[in-house]
């Protein structure tokens, strides 16, 4: 069976009334908070254990991944933590650190290698370290399992490396347990321009017979410009496995097309591309091979304001969302305008958001909010959660504390198009 023929099993025929206004609610809620000066929690991403018995609330628990982040420096991550919540989000546990994922240490006698040091080992020294970052667990119903997928990040001496591999890092949670596996890095065709390739702070897209469509980007290690393709994989339950990929988009500026992000909708796929100075948009029919990114805009033919920072989906049955963040909101004093961050329902025909639909998911506080998750946690609702990112210093004087948000969205009619889920 096609790729094509696959993913229109598994998503909404809606079509002819797609930019029709889609009714939700917002409750803006936190699972943690708290500064201590030093470091910071960011990327918090949750995930859904399907396969476990409801709690006694009725709820399915929800596995966040986050970590720290060292905010003397740049980019300076320490192991995955996790957070659980058995009551839809209600109350959290507090963090605790998933040993699988603290920092491997390379060295040229190890045998075998540190995960994800045969990518590009010549790059390496003795002493550089790597753990996982950008990490996103979401359920595969075809294997019941909770799979995350994220990419590697390599330092010496406590910084990053300007020249390092990059690999693209998958985890399975192990529901017998209640931990996580030791992770590995999938295996990608030999070559240059897949020696520096991630999979981090993605949406990716489950087909019906299990394969997944995971966004990468990639490029040679010494190149500038990345590259944004969508991979499909086969999992197993256990391995994640490359079986081809599609067209590869890129744009002569800066640093490229990044952070891709995919999801489906009305029969088609939606493509959105994170760049230093736009955020961009492209189309696929089949989940492989796109058309050429074109820029964010409103409805009006304006720039959305996106720029260097992520955006991802949000996929109704009756309706397509982008979550943003963008200039011109009174947020001149944000870092890089990553706060507020913004929900608007797209045109899925014209590719641009429609202005009057714009709501606000989460406040700004003076903390950037420009890295987050979206997580279906039933057909009646869906969660965007973030982080505040207490960099640079002195956020924390507009009211920011470091602040985990949960923004849930409930839907006025229950969402159709979202898979592996029972209630």
């Amino acid at each position: 069976m096609s790729t094509r023929v696959i993913a229109l099993l598994i998503l909404s025929a809606t079509t002819s009334q797609a930019t029709d206004p889609v009714g939700y609610s917002i409750d803006l809620s936190k699972a943690s908070s708290g500064f201590d000066g030093s470091s910071c929690w960011v990327h918090a991403r949750a995930g859904m254990l399907r396969d476990s018995s409801k709690s006694a609330s009725g709820h399915a628990t929800a596995i966040m991944t986050t970590q720290k982040l060292l905010l003397s420096g740049s980019d300076i991550f320490y192991a995955l933590n996790e957070l659980r919540s058995s009551d839809g989000g209600a109350t959290w546990t507090v963090p605790r650190q998933i040993d699988s994922f603290a920092r491997q240490t390379f060295s040229e006698t190890d045998k075998p290698l540190p995960t994800g040091a045969d990518i590009a080992p010549h790059l390496l020294q003795p002493g550089d370290q790597t753990t996982v970052c950008d990490f996103v667990p979401k359920w595969h119903a075809q294997s019941k399992r909770l799979l995350g997928i994220g990419h590697t990040v390599w330092y010496r001496n406590n910084k990053v490396m300007h020249v390092r591999p990059r690999g693209i890092a998958y985890a399975v949670y192990d529901s017998e347990t209640g931990k996580w596996g030791k992770w590995e890095c999938v295996k990608l065709p030999r070559g240059l321009r897949f020696q520096c390739a991630g999979s981090g702070s993605q949406q990716r897209v489950d087909l019906l017979n299990g394969d997944i469509l995971v966004p990468v980007y990639h490029k040679e290690p010494l190149a500038k410009q990345y590259a944004s393709t969508v991979c499909r994989c086969s999992f197993d339950g256990t391995t994640l496995k490359y079986i081809e990929h599609g067209s590869e988009l890129s744009v002569p500026v800066k640093r490229g097309l990044y952070e891709p992000s995919v999801t489906g909708f009305g029969g088609r796929f939606f493509l959105t591309l994170r760049n230093d100075d736009h955020g961009y948009v492209a189309a696929s029919e089949d989940g492989l091979h796109y058309s050429e990114a074109t820029r964010w805009t409103f409805d009006d033919g304006t720039d959305l304001g996106n720029y260097n920072t992520q955006q991802h989906w949000v996929t109704h049955s009756d309706g397509l969302f982008l979550v943003y963040t963008r200039k011109g909101a009174d947020n001149d004093h944000v870092f890089r305008h990553r706060a507020p961050l913004f929900i608007a329902q797209v045109d899925p025909d014209k590719l641009h958001v429609i202005r009057s639909t714009e709501r606000i998911l989460v406040t700004e506080r003076g903390a950037r909010l420009g890295n987050f998750g979206i997580t279906d946690v039933s057909a009646n609702e869906t969660w965007v959660t973030v982080t505040e990112w207490m960099q640079p210093v002195g956020v924390e004087k507009h009211g920011s504390d470091n602040t985990i948000w949960i923004a849930k969205i409930r839907w006025g009619k229950p969402n159709r198009s979202v898979t592996g889920i029972s209630d």
